[in-house]
């Protein structure tokens, strides 16, 4: 019976487990360009040689050579390939001269062309919950070494004093330039898990969900966001089981971000009470003048209440979140709501409500990106239900107002809506990504930014 029971809690928790709300590929291609950003813009291997010259505490001097320096240090090429499970294994090659005083007694010049090695775990720092790449067994591997020192020199006392030299001089050297570029990187994460604002309606962070994960082809970085309430709890990422994948035939190397339905209907779920309308203008878009005889050619019940045309006015209430769905080229908003008109009396009296509708209709959704914030804009799908929910003028078949309301709802309420979503949903922030250069993909359940480089 145990087992049983143990089968049984370990396909509940199984299915219960979480989705992450968004995903990030990294390929070669975002990787290559920070490397090589980090190593060029540090001047790293320039300070390090610098460095050389300098007596160092704990330092033993080399015997055989005084007045050590590195000089024309060549910009560095590097390689980089991931390592499935660990992360990246780098190469980087260079070359410089070391110069000194020989224990000849002359001036020595040493002309090196090597590779610096090493492999670079990804991990995640415990303390901030960021990614963060650390280098384990770095090594110098030397590739030529040219010398001036004097040809008359026995080979094997070259060999032998070179071989010493250098093995003394480079790792030391060389493999802090290694660290000291994944620090740059690294730093490159540390906005990751702020919380963005989304207007003044709340916040959404990118919390790691576990540690990233590296395959052959790229490092993959799942994402819980969560998307606070300015004043209230977490809106939880309620998905229905759906799956969230890439789709295949990205180029081999290039990079992407996928945010799920899920993540934009609480995001949207923010903005619920801005999604709220009052419309008081009489005159609206393209439609007829807002009075109680434009309402009379769809029931005429109102001109029997009102023979004499009155003004009105329209609350549209959404009265449950939001839902984003998602198929390939296609995403919609789904909003409940209810729709109440009502007519405007005079001498300060307050306005008499007509009726009160529930109305169930989709908005088409296009996305873009601009100011590395992810921005909708919307129009009008269909109107998916119309039902009377109360009326002050009798019965009457609300389906005579299906035309009335849908143009209603595409010429006073989107443009309304429109303007509440410039506000815009914030992206992960990492290693200084410009969103704006992304093509964006609707796909099943999610939203793809491909991301480009400059």
């Amino acid at each position: 019976m145990m087992w049983i029971l143990c089968l049984a809690l370990c396909g509940l928790l199984t299915g219960t487990r979480a989705d992450p709300g968004a995903v990030l590929r990294l390929g070669m291609d975002i990787m290559n360009h920070e490397v090589q950003s980090a190593m060029e813009e540090s001047h790293i291997l320039e300070k390090m040689a610098a460095e050389a010259g300098k007596k160092q505490p704990g330092m033993k001097p080399i015997k055989g050579i005084t007045n050590l320096k590195v000089k024309d240090v060549q910009l560095p090429a590097i390689t980089l390939n991931f390592v499935p499970g660990v992360g990246i294994f780098q190469c980087v090659s260079t070359g410089m001269t070391i110069t000194g005083k020989s224990f000849m007694g002359g001036n020595m010049e040493i002309i090196v062309i090597l590779n610096i090695t090493a492999t670079n775990r990804l991990l995640q720092d415990e303390e901030t919950g960021l990614p963060m790449f650390k280098s384990e067994g770095c090594e110098v591997i030397l590739v030529n070494v040219k010398t001036n020192l004097p040809s008359n020199m026995l080979p094997k006392v070259v060999k032998k004093f070179l071989d010493s030299t250098l093995h003394k001089v480079l790792p030391g050297l060389m493999c802090p330039a290694i660290d000291a570029v994944l620090v740059y990187v690294n730093r490159k994460w540390t906005n990751l898990n702020n919380a963005m604002p989304v207007g003044q309606m709340g916040t959404v962070k990118y919390v790691l969900m576990s540690t990233p994960t590296t395959t052959a082809s790229y490092i993959q970085v799942d994402f819980s966001p969560v998307v606070q309430q300015q004043k209230g709890k977490a809106i939880p990422l309620a998905g229905d089981g759906e799956a969230l994948e890439f789709p295949k035939g990205y180029a081999e190397g290039s990079s992407q971000l996928l945010l799920s339905a899920t993540l934009l209907t609480a995001e949207l779920t923010l903005l619920q009470k801005s999604l709220d309308v009052k419309v008081q203008d009489m005159t609206v878009g393209e439609l007829p003048p807002q009075t109680t005889k434009t309402l009379a050619a769809f029931i005429p019940e109102v001109a029997k209440a009102y023979p004499k045309p009155k003004h009105l006015v329209t609350h549209i209430r959404i009265n449950k979140p939001p839902k984003v769905t998602m198929k390939t080229g296609k995403s919609l908003l789904q909003l409940y709501s209810t729709l109440e008109m009502f007519a405007v009396r005079r001498r300060g009296k307050p306005p008499v409500s007509l009726f009160l509708l529930e109305v169930h209709f989709n908005l088409k959704m296009q996305y873009s990106v601009h100011e590395n914030r992810l921005q909708m804009v919307t129009s009008l799908d269909r109107l998916l239900s119309l039902s009377r929910k109360s009326s002050s003028i009798g019965n009457f078949n609300e389906k005579e107002l299906t035309g009335f309301i849908t143009d209603y709802l595409r010429e006073a309420y989107i443009p309304v809506i429109n303007d509440v979503l410039q506000v815009g949903l914030p992206l992960p922030d990492f290693l200084a990504m410009n969103y704006n250069l992304a093509e964006l993909h609707i796909v099943e359940n999610g939203l793809v930014l491909d991301l480009k480089l400059e």
